[in-house]
Order: structure tokens, then sequence, then C-alpha cells
């Protein structure tokens, strides 16, 4: 899809991110590390002052290139506040990637006014990322809401039973809602990658 490959800075040496950083820093305009301390992101910043760096992602970027590639909007959703480093993870990673992205946050099942409240502006979105720990409801919820392809993201967030996140991972499995897609636990940079391209078909 033309995109840089991404650099995954856990476990890189300064000496290896330094290499890696520098080749796609010289041959792409837009390029992403993942999972990205703030001492590495300060490292990349001195291979290249243009890089940004989102602490709650946890993603150090290049974004020179703002073509939008996306046909529609990318909508990424959380259950709740504690979900929102992996929704911003998503977030960073479409929009680095060329898509508009909606940012609805913070409306799980237990105040389902709140998700109600928006269901027109998720209906809008031409894909949607829903992002929940705990039994990991939220994306099921959607399914039956909205009919647009749902990507779900189980978080390692919750109590003793949730057992870090493999309580909300078989749950959004499990799910009898159609056209929900599961992806690992934590994992929003997968996700967004798979929105990216389904908004581009």
């Amino acid at each position: 899809m033309g995109f840089a490959e991404v650099i995954y800075c856990p476990g890189k040496s300064d000496e290896q991110l330094t290499s890696v950083a520098s080749a796609l820093f010289s041959a792409h305009k837009n390029v992403l590390a993942s999972r990205c301390s703030l001492e590495q992101a300060q490292l990349l910043q001195k291979i290249d002052a243009r890089v940004q760096y989102n602490a709650t992602a946890r993603s150090a970027f290049l974004h020179e290139d703002k073509t939008i590639r996306g046909r529609g909007v990318i909508g990424v959703v959380t259950a709740g506040s504690t979900d929102v480093p992996v929704a911003e993870e998503a977030a960073v990673t479409a929009e680095v990637m060329g898509n508009h992205v909606t940012r609805i946050y913070d409306v799980g099942i237990c105040g389902i006014h709140r998700l109600l409240a928006r269901v027109k502006e998720l209906e809008a979105c031409e894909v949607i990322i829903a992002i929940a720990g705990m039994e990991g409801a939220l994306p099921s919820v959607l399914g039956g809401l909205v009919s647009r392809p749902i990507i779900a993201v189980p978080t390692s967030v919750g109590y003793g039973a949730s057992l870090h996140g493999i309580t909300a991972l078989l749950g959004m499995l499990s799910s009898c809602a159609p056209g929900i897609t599961v992806v690992n636990i934590d994992n929003g940079f997968g996700a967004a990658f798979a929105a990216s391209r389904i908004n581009r078909v």
C-alpha cells in the first residue's frame, strides 16, 4: 500500500534504531515508529527534527505527506478513558497512513446513552475501530447499531477475571454481531493498518 516499513521500537539498541530510522527518513516522507519510548523518540528527533511524538500513543512519526488516501473517515471508538492509549496508537497510525480520523472516546455500554448519542456520527464512518477492555462488549453493541465494518481491539484493561485482555478477546471472537473482525490484545497499530486497507478499497 505504498507505506514505509514501520519501526517496532522495543528491544532495539540506539545503534539499531539510528540505522533503521536514518534509512527510512532518507527514503520516505511518512515514517511511523511504534511502541516508542520518550528516550527513543528524542533519539529519532536528533536524526530528523521533523519527527513528532505522541506520548499517549507511544508513537513517533514523520508526517510530511498529508495526502488523504482513504475514501472515507475511520472512526476510533473507546469504551473507557483507560482504553485511550491503544486508541491513540490506532488514530495516529491511521492519520500517518493518509486517513481522516474521528475520535469518539469513553462511550462504553455502562453509559449506553453516550454511545446512542453518537450513532449518526458513527454511521457516517467508512470503518470503525472499537476498543474495549473488561468484558469487551462494545464491538458487539456497535455491530447491532451501525452497518459499518468493525475492527475490534481488546485491551488489557480490567480487574482480575479480565485476564489482561483475554476475556475481552474471547468475548469479541465469540460475538454474534455481524461484520466484526478482531485483532490481538492492545494492537491499535494492527487495527489501524487493516482499517486503512478497507478504507482504500
